[in-house]
């Protein structure tokens, strides 16, 4: 019987997360975690260590103009506003945790976006 996509997805997410495990333990930098669903997307940098989530940002935010959109401009808009959040906070680099996400598209423009407002990636 074939995978379902699900299943699939689960994999593709367990093969991230378990590379970032040890990595981000040994070296005490943040996890940047990226969730998004067909409607919204939405980021949080998370510190593993002391399970806390240092800072966020999600399309569902009125600030950033882009509530109920899940497309790569709002994903670009994500992207900037958790990378200034993450300055405001004393964070420079991070791990990029896809989950189960293809890097490509909105995933792949939300990078860049917070690459291009400074965080290292």
């Amino acid at each position: 019987m074939a995978n379902s996509k699900r299943t699939l997805f689960l994999k593709r997410r367990m093969r991230v997360r378990n590379k970032l495990r040890g990595v981000t333990a040994n070296q005490g930098r943040a996890r940047l975690s990226v969730h998004r669903s067909n409607k919204n997307i939405s980021v949080q940098l998370i510190d593993d260590v002391n399970g806390v989530t240092l800072a966020s940002a999600s399309s569902l935010e009125k600030d950033l103009g882009v509530v109920g959109k899940n497309n790569v401009d709002a994903a670009a808009k994500v992207g900037a506003a958790i990378a200034a959040r993450a300055k405001a906070a004393g964070i420079e680099q991070a791990y990029f945790d896809r989950g189960g996400f293809l890097f490509h598209g909105k995933i792949k423009a939300l990078a860049d976006a917070a690459r291009e407002a400074g965080l290292k990636i």
